[in-house]
């Protein structure tokens, strides 16, 4: 029994190394993806869902930490930087961390229900999460650009939050986890089976 343990924990911890190292290239090489000039979509929060669905809540929020620091070696990085360092820090790590945690607990929470409908909810909390939390950092740590954009546009913060700084990104994250994330975990499981 204790060998069948550890054999267990020994391929969790395989899983999640690979799929850090996924994180980490998908969020600092490939994991933006330009969509005509208006709008990009990480695949980074991809990974997170599928580590935090078979490996648990606490593997999901180490991805999402993993995105997350990764992002302040990417360009986009000094955009915000320039805002406020301490405001960056904050939202960035806080938005990877509690995505990957609450698509990891709500997987646990519906996974007995049925595992494929847990993971498709995991898929939406996750982007849903990162962007609230990146939302209320907007809010927070950059209300004076957030406040002089909306003036200069002559729109509500809330719109101007919403279409310049969430914009489609959002929607095509959403899609993207959505479609992918599940058909991961279900080629998973059927590799698994087989190795069974």
């Amino acid at each position: 029994m204790k060998k069948t343990t550890r054999s267990l924990h020994t391929k969790q911890l395989a899983l999640l190394a690979l799929l850090s190292a996924i994180v980490a290239v998908l969020a600092y090489y490939g994991g933006f993806i330009k969509i005509g000039g208006l709008a990009s979509i990480s695949l980074t929060l991809i990974p997170v869902v599928v580590g935090a669905t078979l490996c648990g809540p606490w593997a999901g929020a180490w991805l999402g930490g993993v995105a997350a620091a990764i992002f302040f070696a990417t360009p986009d990085a000094v955009f915000w930087f320039g805002l406020s360092v301490p405001g960056t820090i904050i939202t960035v790590m806080v938005k990877g961390i509690l995505s990957g945690l609450f698509a990891g607990l709500v997987y646990k929470w519906l996974e007995k229900v049925n595992r494929y409908f847990a993971v498709l909810v995991s898929a939406i909390v996750c982007p849903v999460v990162n962007t609230g939390i990146f939302l209320l950092g907007s809010l927070t740590f950059f209300m004076d650009t957030v406040g002089a954009g909306a003036q200069s546009e002559g729109v509500s913060v809330g719109t101007y939050l919403i279409v310049f700084f969430v914009g489609l990104n959002f929607v095509f994250e959403l899609i993207a986890n959505i479609a992918i994330s599940p058909a991961i975990v279900r080629i998973l499981d059927v590799a698994k089976k087989k190795e069974s």
